[in-house]
């Protein structure tokens, strides 16, 4: 028996979701580990081709070895018995793996330390090792198919179930989640649509969830701007609202919608909003002056000195 106290293997014993989406096609991996930043390690995903966790005694090369396999053409379930047939040490590996087929696999080694099993469903699997008791991957599947919302917002549910449900015996530390594309482009740059880490906190499933809801905020603010760009005011207006509503704590993302509405020649409706910003910080009001010849807000003194005058009002 190998001694896992000297083995070169890092011991990432946690519990995870790997999936499919059904609607969009995107793939997905989501973790949460009492190990220090378990995402480094366990989440795997390309566009196009599959996600995969690999966990427990980690062999971190399945995860691009997998991903290189599926996309050669082979299922999840070819991928996976190929790189479990020529390693010695399969007993104390944890690993699932879906395709863009939506196929899946999983294995859990009889050496995994229980609790430890893993439950495969249509489009996903979950898996966990080293538990609290073996009903979390049961609790995690059952949470995942009940679940509504958006991709990440159920892979987000999936692992609140299985940290309710008892998760790891050693506590928290660190969680992850990764997203990709159904397909892959000529932009590979874009594939990745979700890449969040917690790497050391109290509650990082908690945590994980804020980074979820912030990185949905800025991305309704992309939005924004490109529905700008093409000239659709009121559609950009309007995502810079509701960003800026999921965001409350964030700054940016009201001053940004003022300076819109302030462009656009709105300064009676970006005036409240920028009194609301200065009045928590004022380092946004020097901010603005720097705007007008950086190109990001015409130059109209007159203008600038009727937003500056808020903070004289204060």
């Amino acid at each position: 028996m190998i001694s896992l106290i000297n083995s070169r293997f890092p011991l990432a014993h946690t519990f995870s979701i790997v999936a499919r989406d059904p609607q969009t096609g995107q793939l997905g991996v989501a973790v949460q580990s009492h190990w220090f930043s378990v995402g480094s390690l366990v989440t795997w995903a390309q566009a196009g081709v599959g996600a995969v966790a690999t966990q427990a005694v980690v062999e971190v090369s399945y995860g691009p070895l997998g991903l290189e396999r599926m996309k050669s053409g082979l299922s999840a379930a070819e991928a996976l018995t190929e790189l479990l047939r020529n390693d010695s040490e399969r007993a104390v590996r944890q690993v699932a793996m879906v395709d863009s087929h939506s196929r899946v696999a999983a294995h859990t080694g009889e050496r995994c330390i229980e609790a430890a099993g893993h439950y495969i469903g249509e489009g996903f699997s979950v898996q966990a090792n080293m538990m609290g008791n073996n009903t979390v991957w049961n609790a995690m599947a059952v949470a995942y198919q009940n679940a509504s919302g958006n991709f990440a917002e159920r892979l987000l549910i999936a692992l609140e179930a299985g940290q309710a449900a008892g998760g790891d015996i050693r506590g928290q530390q660190s969680a992850a989640i990764l997203i990709v594309a159904a397909q892959p482009s000529d932009q590979p740059w874009k594939e990745t649509l979700i890449n969040l880490r917690v790497e050391d906190h109290p509650r990082p499933i908690a945590e994980l969830r804020r980074l979820v809801t912030l990185h949905q905020a800025y991305e309704l603010m992309n939005e924004g701007d490109k529905y700008l760009g093409r000239g659709n005011v009121e559609e950009a207006l309007e995502r810079y609202r509701s960003a800026a509503q999921m965001a409350p704590a964030i700054i940016e993302l009201p001053f940004w919608h003022a300076v819109t509405l302030a462009e656009l020649g709105r300064l009676e409706q970006a005036l409240p909003i920028f009194k609301q910003v200065f009045e928590r910080d004022t380092a946004w009001a020097v901010l603005l002056q720097r705007l007008p010849k950086a190109g990001f807000l015409r130059n109209d003194p007159q203008m600038i000195q009727q937003i500056l005058g808020l903070l004289e009002a204060d």
